[in-house]
Order: C-alpha cells, then sequence, then structure tokens
C-alpha cells in the first residue's frame, strides 16, 4: 500500500509540476509577443513621423463621390423637389400609395418554381456593366437583393458589395470598385411598378441611402412575411434551410469584406444569400395564400394575409438615415465609460482630474477616428482610454506601453482579436496625445484645435480626403462656439431664463451614458439572438458561459443552447441596433426616456402583458418629450371622460369621524359638501405647522377651517395637522416626505396602526365628478394603500384597466396600448424610431432573455 500511495504522490507531483511549467511558458510566451510587437511597432514609429495613411491606402479613399463624410454636419438626402425640405423622403407619396392600396403579388410570382443549384455568377465591376445590369433589371418584375457592410476601418461604415439576383443569373456588383457610379441603379430601385426581395431590409435601406441616394420602392421583405405567418423563425438561415436544403455560415457576415479578391467561401455565401430569395418569396406569398382562403369563411377575421405583409414591407420603404451628431466631440462615449468603466469599480471618488482626462481621450479618440476614416475601436479601445486616465503616464513611451498593456488584457480573454496595439493612428500621433496629457491643466480644447490644425492644417501630417476635408472648419466653429457661449450677451431675459431652465432640465434629467450599447450575443451556430449593454456581455464572459467573436464591436457566441431565441417570437425589433437619438428629430447631444404607455396603466397591466416594455420605451429630446407629454395628458383626460373614471380625486374626509356613508346620492353629495381636496388639506396643515403663531389671525382661521372640515368639523391638535401631511400620499411619497423631513413621527406610526386595527372602518372617502355624474373610490388611509398612486391620478390608472380587462378581456388591452402608441405618433411625428416599431405591436409574452438553468443572466434586450 505504501508503495502505491507514493506512486500517486509521485503522479500528482509531475502533474503539479506540469501545469506550473505550463502556466510560466503561457505568461513567458505572452510576455514576449507583447516585447516583440512593441520593439517592431516602435521601429516603425522611428522610421517615419507622418501619418500612417501617407503609405497605407484604404478602399474608400479611392472614392470621389462622397454623400456623408466625417464632419458634424447632417445627412442630406435627396431632394426631387426644390420647394420641399430635404429632411424628407423624396419618394414618400409612391411609398404610401402602396401602403394604403397594396399590389396583389400575382403579376410578380404566377410560379415560384425552385431555383437551380448555382454554379456561375456575374461579377459587376466597371461602369458598363452597371448600366447594363440596370438596363436588364429595368425588365423584370421582380429581383432580390442583399448586401454587405464593412464598418472596423471606417468611421461611419459603407457598403462593400451587393448581391442581386434574378430567376435567370446572379449579380455580384463590387461596389467599391463602382462607388461613384452606383446610382446608375436608384431609378430601378425607385420604380414602384418592380418589386425588390429583401430579408430584414431595415438596415440594407438605411445603408442604400446613405452611400448611394438609393431609394428602396416596392418592397418585399420575407421576413415581414415570416412575421405574418407567425412562422417559429425569421432567420434567412432557417428560411434556407426549411425551404431549399441549404446550410450557411453566418459568421461569414461579419469577414472583412472590403477584400480583394474575396475568398472562394465569401463569394459562396453572398451568392447563396440572395440567389434563393425569391423562391423563398414564392413559397412564403403561396402560404399567405393559403391562409387567406383558410379564412375566407370567417367573416369576423378581416385580415389579408399577403397585403398585411405587403403592408410591413413597404413601412421598412418610409426609414430615413439619420447621421449621429453630438454636440461636442466624444461626448457620449466619455458618459459611456463613466458608467460602465469607472463608477462601476470606484464609485463616487472619481477624481475631477481623472473624468477631465477621459473626456479630453474620447475627444482626441473621436477627432483621430474622423480624420484617419477609423472606427472608434479600431482607434483607441475604452480599456486603454481608462487605463490612461487613471496612470497619467509622463512619457510617449509609458503611453505606449499603457495601451499596449490594456489591450493585452482584452487580447487575454478575446483569443481572436487581431487588431494591432497601438493602432498605426496612435503611433503616428503619439507626440499629440503625449501634449494632451501634458497639457492638461491648460485649456483642453485649444489643444485639441491646435492638434487638429497639425493634422489639416496647411503644413498637416495627415493627408485630405473627401471624409475629412470639411472637419477642420466645422470642428472649429463647433469648439469656438463653446468656448465663447458662456461669454455672448443675450438681451431678453425671459430668452435667458427659458433657456437656462432647460439646460438644467436637460443636466439633471437627460440620460448620462447611452442606453443602447448595441452589443451582440450570438448562438453558437451563428444567429444572432439579441442586443444588449456592454454590463450583461461582461457577466456572460465573467462566468465563462461565452466567448468573444467580433475585433469590430463587442459580440460574444454562446456556449450553451438558449431558452428560446427572438425568432421564435414574432417580432424582428428586439434583434434590431438602436441609436441613441431622440426618435422624433434625430438629437443625438441628449434624450431622456419616455414611456409611450403611461406608467399610471401599464402598472396595473397582467404581468405577461406589461413585462415586454422595451418596445414602448423610446428616446427623445427635451423638446419632442414636452410635446409627446402634452398630447398624453390631454389623451388622459378623454380617457376619462370615455370610461367615466375621473383622474383626480377630488376631495377626502376622515371616515372616522363620521357616520358610515349609504349608498344613496345625499350622503354621497353630503361627503362632497364636507370634503376637502388632499392638496389643500397637507398645504394648510404644513402653513399651520410651520407659521400659525406668525400668520395674521384671519389667514390662520381660514386654514384651521379647512383641516377641520377634513376632521368633520372638530378642534384640530398638533398631531391632526401632523396626520393631514400624509393624507393622499402613496407609499414611496410618504417614506420620501418623511426623509426629506427627518420625520419618521409617531403620528405617522399611530396612522399605520390605526389602519391596521381598523381594516374595515378606517377609511378615506374620495369623491369626485366627472360631468354630471358622482364617483367615489374607497382607500384604506395609510401605508398599505396601493390605489393612491405617486403618478398624481390617484386610482384612475387600476380603475380603467381593470374596467379594460372586465369589459374586453386582454384584446381591449391591447387596444388601448394601440391607441397610446397612434396618440405619440400623432403628436411628434418621429422620423427615427428604430426598426420593427409598430403601432399594432401585438407581442404578448415576456421579454426575451438568454438563459441557462445554472447560471441565471439578466435580460438580455435593452
Amino acid at each position: 500500500m505504501e508503495y502505491k500511495d507514493k506512486l500517486k504522490i509521485a503522479a500528482l507531483t509531475i502533474a503539479s509540476l506540469a501545469a506550473l511549467s505550463s502556466v510560466i511558458f503561457l505568461v513567458t510566451s505572452s510576455s514576449k509577443h507583447y516585447r516583440r510587437r512593441r520593439r517592431k511597432q516602435q521601429q516603425q514609429q522611428k522610421q517615419s513621423s507622418s501619418c500612417y495613411l501617407q503609405s497605407h491606402q484604404k478602399p474608400q479613399l479611392s472614392f470621389k463621390r462622397v454623400l456623408l463624410d466625417n464632419s458634424f454636419s447632417q445627412f442630406k438626402h435627396l431632394n426631387l423637389h426644390a420647394a420641399s425640405s430635404s429632411n424628407f423622403h423624396p419618394y414618400e407619396a409612391d411609398i404610401k400609395a402602396l401602403i394604403e392600396n397594396p399590389e396583389s403579388l400575382e403579376d410578380y410570382y404566377s410560379d415560384h418554381q425552385k431555383m437551380s443549384e448555382f454554379f456561375s455568377y456575374v461579377w459587376i465591376e466597371t461602369e458598363t456593366q452597371l448600366k447594363d445590369l440596370a438596363h436588364t433589371l429595368s425588365k423584370h418584375k421582380v429581383f432580390a437583393v442583399d448586401t454587405e457592410q464593412h464598418s472596423l476601418r471606417s468611421f461611419l461604415g459603407f457598403t462593400a458589395l451587393i448581391q442581386i439576383s434574378t430567376r435567370n443569373e446572379d449579380y455580384l456588383v463590387d461596389t467599391i470598385a463602382l462607388h461613384d457610379v452606383m446610382g446608375v441603379l436608384a431609378p430601378v430601385f425607385a420604380d414602384p411598378t418592380i418589386c425588390k426581395v429583401f430579408h430584414g431590409a431595415d438596415n440594407d435601406v438605411l445603408w442604400l441611402q446613405r452611400d448611394f441616394h438609393i431609394y428602396v420602392v416596392n418592397l418585399f421583405d420575407t421576413a415581414k412575411a415570416c412575421e405574418v405567418l407567425s412562422k417559429p423563425q425569421k432567420s434567412l438561415a432557417y428560411l434556407l434551410e426549411t425551404y431549399c436544403g441549404v446550410a450557411t455560415n453566418k459568421l461569414l457576415q461579419r469577414e472583412d469584406w472590403r477584400q480583394r479578391p474575396l475568398s472562394a467561401e465569401m463569394l459562396e455565401y453572398a451568392q447563396t444569400d440572395a440567389h434563393y430569395l425569391l423562391y423563398i418569396a414564392g413559397c412564403l406569398i403561396a402560404e399567405l395564400k393559403l391562409q387567406d382562403r383558410d379564412n375566407s369563411n370567417c367573416p369576423n377575421d378581416k385580415l389579408d394575409f399577403v397585403l398585411e405583409a405587403r403592408r410591413r414591407s413597404n413601412m421598412i420603404c418610409l426609414q430615413l438615415y439619420a447621421k449621429e451628431v453630438e454636440a461636442f466631440p466624444g461626448e457620449s462615449a466619455a458618459s459611456s465609460i463613466f458608467s460602465r468603466h469607472l463608477n462601476g469599480q470606484r464609485g463616487s471618488s472619481i477624481s475631477y482630474e481623472t473624468q477631465d482626462l477621459v473626456r479630453c481621450f474620447c475627444t482626441w479618440r473621436d477627432l483621430m477616428a474622423r480624420v484617419h476614416d477609423e472606427s472608434l475601436r479600431y482607434v483607441l479601445s475604452d480599456q486603454a482610454i481608462v487605463l490612461l486616465a487613471v496612470k497619467v503616464p509622463t512619457t510617449p513611451e509609458e503611453i505606449f506601453d499603457t495601451i499596449a498593456e490594456a489591450d493585452l488584457n482584452v487580447e487575454n480573454v478575446n483569443l481572436n482579436s487581431s487588431l494591432p496595439s497601438p493602432s498605426p493612428v496612435v503611433c503616428s500621433h503619439l507626440d499629440d496625445l503625449y501634449c494632451l496629457i501634458k497639457d492638461k491643466k491648460s485649456n483642453a480644447d485649444e489643444v485639441l484645435l491646435q492638434i487638429l490644425q497639425n493634422c489639416l492644417g496647411p503644413n498637416g501630417s495627415c493627408p485630405l480626403s473627401v471624409y475629412n476635408y470639411a472637419l477642420l472648419i466645422n470642428c472649429d466653429l463647433i469648439m469656438k462656439n463653446r468656448l465663447v457661449s458662456k461669454q455672448s450677451p443675450v438681451i431678453n431675459s425671459k430668452q435667458v431664463a427659458r433657456k437656462a431652465s432647460r439646460e438644467l432640465f436637460v443636466q439633471k434629467f437627460s440620460c448620462k451614458s447611452p442606453v443602447y450599447h448595441n452589443c451582440r450575443i450570438y448562438a453558437n451556430d451563428g444567429r444572432l439572438l439579441c442586443y444588449c449593454d456592454r454590463r450583461k456581455l461582461e457577466w456572460y464572459l465573467r462566468r465563462d458561459l461565452a466567448k468573444l467573436v467580433d475585433d469590430d464591436a463587442l459580440a460574444i457566441t454562446l456556449l450553451f443552447e438558449p431558452k428560446g431565441r427572438p425568432e421564435d417570437e414574432g417580432n424582428d425589433f428586439y434583434i434590431q441596433s438602436k441609436k441613441n437619438i431622440c426618435v422624433g428629430c434625430g438629437e443625438g447631444s441628449h434624450y431622456l426616456r419616455y414611456r409611450i404607455i403611461p406608467s399610471c396603466y401599464r402598472m396595473h397591466f397582467p404581468e405577461h402583458l406589461k413585462s415586454h416594455r422595451s418596445h414602448d420605451i423610446v428616446l427623445l429630446c427635451v423638446d419632442c418629450h414636452e410635446l409627446a407629454h402634452a398630447a398624453a395628458e390631454k389623451y388622459k383626460k378623454q380617457v376619462a371622460k370615455e370610461f367615466g373614471i375621473p383622474l383626480f380625486v377630488r376631495k377626502v374626509v376622515d371616515s372616522k369621524e363620521i357616520p358610515v356613508i349609504s349608498e344613496s346620492s345625499s350622503s354621497v353629495m353630503n361627503v362632497e359638501e364636507t370634503g376637502v381636496s388632499p392638496l389643500h388639506l397637507r398645504t394648510a396643515a404644513m402653513a399651520l405647522l410651520r407659521h400659525g403663531q406668525r400668520m395674521p389671525l384671519k389667514r390662520r382661521e381660514e386654514l384651521t377651517q379647512i383641516v377641520m372640515q377634513y376632521y368633520g368639523g372638530r378642534e384640530i391638535s398638533e398631531e391632526d395637522l401632523e396626520r393631514a401631511l400624509l393624507v393622499g400620499m402613496s407609499p414611496h411619497e410618504r417614506r420620501r416626505f418623511e426623509k426629506k423631513r427627518r420625520f419618521s413621527s409617531k403620528h405617522s406610526t399611530e396612522v399605520i396602526l390605526l389602519d391596521k386595527e381598523q381594516m374595515g372602518a378606517a377609511y378615506t372617502m374620495a369623491v369626485s365628478t366627472t360631468g354630471n355624474s358622482l364617483e367615489k373610490a374607497v382607500t384604506k388611509d395609510g401605508l398599505e394603500t396601493t390605489e393612491m398612486e405617486s403618478t398624481g391620478h390617484g386610482p384612475h390608472g387600476k380603475q380603467v384597466v381593470d374596467h379594460i380587462l372586465e369589459e374586453y378581456g386582454e384584446d381591449g388591452i391591447r387596444q388601448f396600448c394601440q391607441r397610446w402608441r397612434q396618440v405619440f405618433v400623432e403628436a411628434v411625428h418621429p422620423r427615427f424610431l428604430p426598426a420593427g416599431w409598430d403601432v399594432m405591436h401585438r407581442r404578448d409574452f415576456g421579454e426575451f432573455s438568454v438563459y441557462n438553468p445554472t447560471n441565471k443572466a439578466p435580460a438580455a434586450n435593452t
């Protein structure tokens, strides 16, 4: 036995030493890799002090006609009519005509024979070929379209490839080679007599507008058809497998589509996406028609499935691309870093100097990304900005090492990372970054302006391009306006007061960091599950439930099978990226969350109807928020009149001081005559407690009569006054009030105890009038009160919801929600709603969440 034990101990020792040596080897190799990369990049830096773009040509820098540069100006849409604004859709009339009177698809899909296996395609790379393609497409009644995008090495992103398929041929259009002449295809895409088939066209429609002024008119979206048919999934991969027996690798979607030539695998993937779309569309339309025939015997079901799919598809065409423009460069990125990295680790201990450095680095990164047409992530990572602000390196070498250290930590988590660190942008402008840190005590705005001059000025180190030529003047104006705005004299004092009030409101109530981080979560088969914020994404990574898979933007692939998929749940709103801008006007410098369906109603919905909140919470600027709020308050009054349920509790009395009230109208009238407004009661009680002995006798008697009226006319004491301060308050309001007054008083406790002892007797009778009718609501006077909501409408919301559920059931609640969405749309006229948002939204189950039975994560959607 001893011999065997010794063998076991020896074996364990050897295994431990082997494991330790493996760890040492990994650490050593990682360190060697880091030092080798640092030496190589320092040598490259010493060899040339000029910008890396002098020797590194990017494909987009050869474009001569760019509709959207990297300056701070808004995007200008095609303007077909000189008298109209460029902010309106140029083909709005044609699209609305298709929405209001959808055409039958008989002419487009009289037959849908299965597409043959493809072996060849036509590569379009010359203007002559493109014109021939436009002429060919103009003779077809329908063709299929898909696009591939690139965003890592571009500030705003651009379309790198367009795939077009007819029944006879597949075309791959090299939009990099033909970027300046892609407008040749615009008339075909805008022709309302030709149907364009996409799958999930929400982003494609916007990208075509952004890059080429191509506007899609007459669209059939196979994803919308799946939605109408209530398919179990809506992804293109699912449709390809179901109808065509074809499997695709969706991870190829994130490849670098700028490269030429494209690999054989990428070419096959691109061709597949469009090749089978026409056949799939024909199959779906046949199913839509079958549903219509099945429902023809049901007179109550008036939904025309084919026309509804057409209507939803063409609604996508009305979207307009909007450029996110900040009030100051890098402002939203800095706010995001504060909330995600610094606040979570250091709380309120962040020094002002650290915060200022984070803002400076974010501004510098934003400007450098615009100058060099790179993504923010490529220029400088968030982790590097945090470490630079915390360590405050004092030499260019230390700056270099700090960035490399921060990115090395990220690379250890993301083994697939291939981004250079520090980036060529940092290496080319390391001295500028050093000056920014060294001059942190001086005016950072002036330093940044000087850095921009060094890049793009008369003797600038960076080459001018169509993307940055307008940046210098544009940025100069923004920063100078920021510097002198506080010194500008304003004559009109009312305008000054209103502006100051607005700015204070924005500062206090607007979101302090981006609401949507648009991080992506993929299933292990490459299908997109949802978008989430970075905090949720990091939750999965810390628990080894996922791995990072994307260098372009944070994205993870789950290492387990999730519970449910968004395709199973019938709405693509939740698998679309969302912009941090006002959905009304596109304002990006500030925004507030706005609840389209007021909380006073929604909080009383059945749980499965109210749990799905993100669809009805949107971002609005202060001005649009004011419009929406005013319309909502007006509509609440209409709801109160419609249901005969008053908005406010008009008068209250202390039921302990009067006889039990019968149901007769005379008794009700007696309560109204003797009752008092909760607001007047609390105001009177507060005034008497604070200034009773000092106020004029006549005024004191008036206020005393108000309080006595609540207590049935008897004499009142100081305890009665303190009890009166709590009348009509919700539990939340009471706690806040007591905390503010440092008044967790014995009288408040006595009120609570009294309520518990007199469950059947101690009530407050609330009486109000609507028209000629009298309504009464009985509520407990104490912290157990649930009907006096903090929204200021008392029991109104609960009574309305209860009435709807009793009379109309859950369908009534859905229609009630649709009415509120319509009110919002008519008040704000939103032009920048997220893709997939719909007034008729009918989803009635819980929020999609990625769930692992042994590791519960927070909800995935933001």
